[in-house]
């Protein structure tokens, strides 16, 4: 009987399980949405023990549905929300304090003072990031300081730190396992992606413990087995990457100028470089891509989005102007454009190329003529300015020409988003038959590492496009829209007082 690759795709929101074939085909999937949680204002937080049962429970779902058994997994890949920072205790697995989300600003602070003592040359040429509290390393340094007595506990070896990939893979192992991938810990503010190998000297800087610092292994690798009473077999661990890197991987982006985007709670573009790490000029992060050769890393350059999907979440639950994400679209559409309205949704800040920690959210060009429809276009159109911006940065740094731009994302079945991004690019814009990308890259990466599938050629093969949208839009049109969004941008920038 055939086998399949079950992958585990934990996000922000949600935690998925998919179950692939060798097509690279979902043969069956499940989902289950967890809470979100907000302390205070700009404060973003997860229940790890939520987030592994909501994790543990799909998984069985999917392989459920698909009706197989768990002894014809192959292997299991793990991708993840990351920087999301979690400390938990090493002998009884209990996390510490609550998941700090990547998205919360608490501290903001610490990287100011960071910058203030002049360490912001050094992250970013030893990690390709800026100092941001977007990134776990002053995520780790807050808990430090805030937990009582968890310095004490760190320097003795008596917790873990990880991100959600570490988490899961020492839940799913029985505790035998704490690893991460190169990908992942390029994401702390912590790890030399030249040396590939966790920086002492930031370790120094933030008060990190190397003890509390888990292994990272290729992005491809044997990473654990899970227990057996989980899930009814020991299926091995055999891949491990970041949500956006995991993307990059199951869109087969594996040259360098290819280039896919995400469209989920935030966007994330990333652009492969091959085996150069490119320093930007332009705010953009150098990461480490899904690389499955032990001591080879791959690079990318990123732009991190923070607000897209989740501002049609705001329309939704917070101003009830819409009933579901999928209603944006023919409310969006009931207008020709936005009636001069720009919608600059920096909640938590700016993201790339900005990074612009105080900025805040902005509705400008209000008339009495404005509808909700207005504001819903505002909003979708918001997601395809930002998606520029970070696309012209990386193109200028990368030095590459951009033939396509492949996307991915549950945004993506919105048709009008998917054209406006085609028109404001001046590109094509590619979407896929299989959208799960983030997912299937993981398969990918596990089912690489057993033989399931023999090399990246096979898995490219498997690449098929679902639509193309071209743009339609003049140069004339396309650059006066883009500089009302420009002038919108500089009116929500330092908004907040730090």
């Amino acid at each position: 009987m055939d086998s399949y690759i079950l992958a585990l795709d934990q996000g922000t929101t949600s935690s998925r399980a998919i179950v692939f074939d060798r097509g690279g085909q979902v043969v069956a999937s499940a989902q289950r949405e967890f809470r979100q949680l907000y302390p205070q204002p700009g404060w973003v937080e997860h229940d790890p023990l939520e987030i592994w049962e909501s994790q543990l429970a799909v998984a069985r779902q999917a392989i459920a549905a698909a009706g197989i058994g768990a002894a014809r997994i192959a292997a299991v890949g793990i991708t993840n929300q990351r920087e999301t920072t979690i400390v938990w205790d090493r002998a009884t697995g209990q996390p510490v304090h609550n998941a700090i989300v990547w998205q919360c600003r608490r501290s903001a602070g610490l990287c100011d003072a960071l910058k203030a003592g002049g360490w912001e040359p050094r992250v970013r040429e030893r990690t390709g990031l800026v100092v941001d509290a977007y990134f776990s390393g002053t995520k780790i340094q807050w808990l430090l300081e805030n937990v009582p007595g968890l310095r004490a506990r760190a320097e003795r070896g008596e917790v873990c730190f990880g991100t959600v990939d570490s988490w899961l893979t020492f839940k799913l192992s029985g505790g035998r396992a704490w690893v991460t991938d190169y990908s992942n810990a390029s994401r702390t503010m912590l790890f030399n992606i030249h040396r590939l190998a966790w920086d002492p000297d930031l370790c120094a800087a933030l008060g990190v413990p190397a003890r509390m610092l888990p292994e990272v292994r290729p992005s491809s690798h044997p990473f654990g087995r899970t227990a057996g009473d989980l899930l009814g077999a020991e299926i091995p661990i055999t891949g491990i990457a970041g949500d956006q890197q995991a993307s990059l991987f199951g869109q087969a982006c594996f040259q360098p100028g290819t280039a896919k985007n995400t469209y989920g709670t935030g966007c994330f573009l990333l652009v492969h470089t091959g085996d150069r790490p490119v320093a930007s000029q332009t705010g953009l992060l150098t990461t480490v891509a899904a690389s499955p050769t032990e001591g080879r890393a791959e690079y990318a350059l990123e732009g991190s989005i923070f607000i897209t999907g989740a501002a049609i979440q705001w329309l939704r639950d917070g101003l009830q102007i819409i009933a579901d994400s999928a209603e944006s679209e023919p409310v969006a559409a009931s207008v020709p454009d936005t009636g001069g309205v720009y919608f600059v949704p920096a909640f938590v800040g700016l993201g790339a190329p900005h990074w612009d920690m105080y900025a805040r959210g902005a509705i400008l060009g209000l008339t009495r003529g404005t509808t909700r429809a207005h504001l819903v276009r505002a909003a979708l159109e918001a997601i395809a300015y930002q998606t520029r911006e970070v696309l012209e940065a990386a193109t200028f740094d990368a030095r590459l020409a951009l033939a396509e731009l492949r996307v991915d994302g549950g945004a993506t079945a919105n048709n009008l988003l998917m054209q406006f991004q085609a028109d404001i690019l001046g590109a094509p814009v590619v979407r896929p038959v299989v959208k799960e990308t983030t997912a299937l890259g993981a398969a990918y990466l596990a089912g690489l590492a057993v033989g399931y599938w023999a090399s990246r050629d096979e898995i490219a093969a498997n690449w098929a496009a679902d639509r193309r949208f071209l743009p339609e839009m003049n140069e004339a049109e396309r650059g006066h829209r883009y500089a009302g969004w420009r002038r919108a941008v500089a009116r929500a920038s330092g908004w907040a007082t730090p």
